[in-house]
């Protein structure tokens, strides 16, 4: 098979060649954001679930489906260790100046990079990762209190009325929400539901992992009546095979049903892996259709691929202590277990092990489905850590 033709695209946030079994999740989006628009109710939505579920891809495609509906979009990553207002500040920049190009609304943003210049300024002696320069002099006693929960308020109220003026709605699009610590988390849920009130136009579509629910609700109690929180799993049976099958057949190329049934089976439907299952099986196939001994060669080359890149990098991370205390629940299988199984796997209390799975949690690495289990964020990380920590020494520690 043709390598320069290969269809199928494994990586970070890279769109699959056809977004199978989202269509349903996608379309309430766009009709969310066109109600924003139009200053209609609707909520915000916050996509959860584990790595490799496309929640990157599926919010940069609503992103896109915001901007053909004439919305002005923030596209925003929390990394672990910056501040909200330190990542937001910038696109809001970018979003008020293209407002102020619009001859009804240039008054209203002018005044809101003016609150901006302000925010920035007064929070920046506590948040000092702020970086982004602004023109424009600040308006003394506008979102400048140092109070972010305050000042957001102020400025993304000040933002929406720029928005309405010109007829379109801010969606802010805030991929790796976990992230965020809870006060600042706080501080936006705040100043959504404040602008929601006014029904001015404001909406926060965001993703993260399954943490992020009860974080939200931890940082506000309300949030989950402000908030949609739909579940993105592994895809189904149908929808995996057509994720695998249209791709390939655009370009004359067939699975056979055992081969289908293999792909399925090694990837669990988490549509990354079948990606990176489909990018090895076309690659190996001398022909079509692609057989099921030929998905058996590419199993190998896929897992080889995912060792050395999505698993290694996310264990490279990790503490000797954290590497044993995930070695522990990878020896009870896929989970999710009970925190005690895991105690009793390493032989010491439960208790000793809470800064160790606190900070694992923190690293989104694992995540607590009901209290006293702990899952793994990252489908088949028991089989990898089996793979890299063979044996039982990681029973002692060194």
């Amino acid at each position: 098979m043709d390598p320069v033709k290969n269809p199928y695209a494994p990586g970070a946030g890279t769109p699959p060649p056809e977004l199978a079994g989202r269509d349903d999740l996608l379309r309430q989006a766009s009709i969310s954001l066109q109600r924003i628009k139009l200053c209609r109710s609707a909520k915000s939505s916050l996509l959860v679930g584990l790595r490799g579920v496309g929640k990157t891809v599926l919010l940069d495609r609503m992103r896109e489906d915001a901007e053909g509906h004439g919305i002005q979009t923030l596209w925003i990553e929390a990394p672990e260790g910056r501040s909200l207002p330190a990542i937001l500040a910038p696109q809001l920049r970018q979003a008020l100046i293209r407002l102020s190009h619009h001859e009804r609304a240039k008054d209203l943003a002018k005044r809101a990079l003016s609150g901006l210049a302000g925010f920035v300024k007064a929070l920046k002696v506590k948040y000092s990762d702020i970086e982004v320069v602004l023109d424009c002099p600040p308006e003394p006693g506008f979102a400048d209190n140092g109070d972010l929960e305050h000042d957001l308020q102020d400025l993304l109220e000040a933002a929406a009325r720029a928005a309405k003026e010109a007829g379109t709605a801010l969606a802010l699009f805030v991929d790796e929400l976990q992230y965020v610590e809870e006060e600042q988390l706080a501080s936006l849920i705040t100043s959504l539901h404040r602008t929601g009130q006014r029904l001015l136009p404001v909406v926060l579509v965001g993703a993260g992992l399954p943490q992020l629910r009860a974080k939200m609700g931890r940082a506000k109690s309300y949030a989950e009546r402000l908030f949609d929180f739909p579940e993105i799993g592994p895809l189904p049976s149908e929808a995996a095979r057509v994720a695998i099958t249209k791709p390939a057949r655009e370009l004359g190329v067939e699975f056979d049903d055992a081969a289908l049934d293999r792909i399925f089976t090694e990837t669990h439907g988490y549509p990354y892996f079948i990606q990176e299952w489909g990018k090895h099986a076309w690659d190996i196939a001398q022909h079509s259709p692609i057989s099921v001994n030929e998905v058996a060669v590419a199993t190998v080359s896929a897992i080889a691929a995912l060792d050395e890149s999505f698993f290694r990098v996310r264990f490279d991370r990790l503490t000797p202590a954290e590497k044993r205390y995930l070695r522990a629940m990878a020896e009870l299988g896929p989970g999710p277990h009970r925190s005690g199984d895991i105690a009793n796997e390493l032989s010491r209390e439960v208790t000793s092990f809470g800064p160790v799975r606190n900070q694992l949690i923190a690293k989104g690495m694992i995540w607590s489905p009901s209290h006293g289990d702990t899952a793994f964020t990252v489908p088949l990380f028991d089989a990898f850590m089996k793979r890299i920590m063979p044996g039982f020494d990681w029973k002692t520690e060194s």
